[in-house]
């Protein structure tokens, strides 16, 4: 049983020298029931407040991401599967075949993580030039079935009374390890030393993750950044396309950047964030970004675009430009440029469908990856 927050001590100790009546006159026993009161008070919102925070699983999982990461994305699926927006979007996505790869790996595992998946947090870092990542993820996992399947190429490790699981890899690092956290948490990684990073003492830099997490907490899907030289790179290396040499100057002096998502009925709330110390950094993209939307507009309204798109395309791509909101926020120390977007389900029928035959399930690939087999990686460390 969990120990209670030693204010309930405090009250107590206060209403006991209530009832001493021989000490206590009349004008300071009503201070005494004021004060006895508010410790009350006190004392009911720190249980609530201990009570909620400890079985809340998305601080205890965003607290577990490494304070050193550049990335951290996080999905609240449980959440997700009760929106209508998730709902639209499951009829309109296509529902490829699952490899042959991947229904052995369900059989084996017995992990659906279309239905066994609550929630997933996700790190990325990069590491003297290797992608790492640490996931951390709740749902119903059998616990037997993933041991078993593990030690089939794999071995496990005792660390401090905690199970690691050491599995070989198919993928750019060699080896993938594994924990249970709880009977409905686990942790998985491509991190050099497990162990030593669930047992890392409290980093006092990962208040600046936790500060950015609680204003996304509304938000049951995000991707946070931190920006730096690599992050930039990346970025610009996935979105080539898109590339401005006035946007991507001022996209550098970004520390920050957040894209959030918001089911609200059939409707999808984007929320994109970029934050900075310098004030006129936030000027310039804002008015940058309000400059590309007028331009948008007046493109999609130009004679060349009509000729190409039937009006209703036009007119959703057009709503879309008219919902964004662009504003300039001021914390003080750090200033930011937000702009939010109304996804309508509209919008959803515009994009390009997949062919069945091309599709991949997303989960395929770290099937593959837990079971490669042990000669491929054993030949791979030569």
């Amino acid at each position: 049983m969990q120990a209670l927050p030693p204010e309930l001590a405090t009250v107590r100790s206060y209403a006991s020298l209530f009832h001493t009546r021989s000490l206590v006159t009349r004008p300071t026993r009503t201070t005494a029931i004021l004060l006895v009161v508010v410790l009350l008070a006190a004392a009911a919102w720190a249980i609530f407040f201990w009570r909620s925070s400890a079985a809340d699983p998305r601080p205890q999982l965003l607290r577990l991401m490494p304070s050193a990461a550049d990335a951290v994305l996080y999905a609240d699926l449980s959440a997700l599967r009760q929106t209508q927006f998730l709902q639209e979007l499951y009829r309109w996505a296509p529902h490829p075949a699952q490899d042959t790869d991947y229904q052995q790996f369900l059989r084996d595992t017995g992990f659906n993580y279309e239905t066994d998946l609550d929630r997933i947090a996700i790190a990325l870092e990069d590491e003297t030039g290797a992608r790492r990542f640490l996931a951390v993820a709740d749902g119903r996992f059998n616990e037997k079935k993933i041991e078993s399947y593990a030690l089939r190429t794999g071995k496990k490790e005792e660390h401090a009374g905690r199970t690691i699981y050491i599995v070989p890899s198919s993928g750019e690092n060699l080896e993938l390890a594994l924990a249970f956290l709880s009977n409905a948490r686990i942790v998985i990684t491509d991190l050099p030393n497990l162990a030593e990073t669930l047992e890392a003492p409290e980093d006092p830099s990962h208040k600046e993750w936790e500060t950015r997490f609680e204003r996304l907490a509304g938000s049951p899907v995000f991707a946070l950044l931190r920006r730096d030289a690599a992050a930039e790179q990346a970025l610009a290396a996935q979105a080539p396309g898109f590339r401005s040499p006035q946007l991507a100057t001022l996209l550098d002096r970004l520390q920050w950047i957040s894209i959030a998502a918001r089911p609200i009925g059939e409707h999808l709330q984007v929320v994109a964030e970029g934050e900075t110390t310098d004030e006129q950094t936030t000027r310039q993209l804002s008015d940058f970004l309000n400059g590309a939307l007028v331009l948008a507009e007046a493109g999609l309204d130009g004679a060349q675009v009509r000729a190409q798109l039937d009006n209703g395309t036009r007119q959703t791509y057009l709503d879309l430009l008219k919902s964004a909101d662009i504003s300039r926020l001021d914390r003080g120390e750090t200033k930011s440029v937000r702009i939010v977007l109304d996804v309508s389900p509209a919008v959803l029928k515009l994009a390009p469908s997949v062919p069945r035959q091309d599709a991949q399930s997303p989960a395929a690939a770290t099937g593959r990856r837990l079971s490669a087999s042990p000669s491929k990686t054993a030949h791979g460390k030569h």
